[in-house]
């Protein structure tokens, strides 16, 4: 069945579809689309192909994907792993598709989920919102604009859903400081909220040592 619909998929939107994946142990099929057709992909897939509701939409940052910097086994003599001796390439990627979002999809009517990814720009990642096709969309594209400031063109209400008015910066990207841009504290002679520089000491958050559990090796015994 999963087969049938990936063919299917693949005939119908052959204009707009980069790539087509199946995945057989999760039963569930990743299209890869161009950016400029996801209203028309996600209209389709909903009238024709049944998909009637829009479980989650999600942000990604791909500006570190497949680093080895964090792959680690030991620790060096000051008891940390490589990411804060500074090996590895830890550098952002600015430039290219660094963003991308992710669509997840279900169909009741035939017992059928399907991801949708699009690669967006590292300038300006910018999509056409899908609000108009499922409504779930407005508070998902909310909270992926406020955590990668990822924009939605056509959204009526985009602005910030977790974070503060006065957020600087947005939380998920992966060159947002651990310790944040700005602090903030109750002021009581303003008699209000101020922000001000962060005054903590920034540090690198990494284990100290990562050891092999036999208990989760099949065929070993304690």
């Amino acid at each position: 069945m999963i087969k049938a619909l990936k063919a299917k998929l693949e005939r119908h939107l052959s204009d707009a579809i980069l790539d087509c994946e199946w995945s057989p142990s999760h039963e569930e099929i990743t299209i890869h689309i161009l950016d400029d057709s996801v209203v028309s992909v996600c209209k389709t897939l909903r009238d024709t192909f049944g998909f009637e509701q829009l479980m989650d939409v999600c942000g990604v940052d791909y500006s570190e994907y497949g680093g080895s910097a964090w792959e680690t086994k030991g620790a060096s003599d000051r008891g940390f792993s490589r990411a804060v001796d500074g090996e590895g390439n830890l550098e952002p990627v600015t430039e290219g598709q660094r963003f991308a979002v992710v669509y997840h999809l279900l169909s009741i009517e035939h017992n059928q989920r399907l991801r949708i990814k699009i690669r967006l720009d590292a300038d300006q990642p910018t999509v056409d919102s899908v609000t108009s096709i499922w409504s779930s969309a407005d508070w998902f594209e909310r909270e992926a604009f406020d955590m990668y400031g990822i924009l939605f063109s056509g959204h009526e209400d985009l602005r910030r859903i977790l974070t503060d008015y006065g957020f600087v910066g947005h939380p998920f990207r992966k060159d947002f400081p651990l310790i944040g841009n700005v602090e903030m504290r109750y002021d009581a002679d303003k008699k209000r909220v101020v922000y001000e520089p962060v005054s903590i000491e920034d540090r690198t958050l990494v284990p100290r040592v990562i050891r092999d559990d036999n208990r989760y090796h099949k065929g070993k015994r304690n």
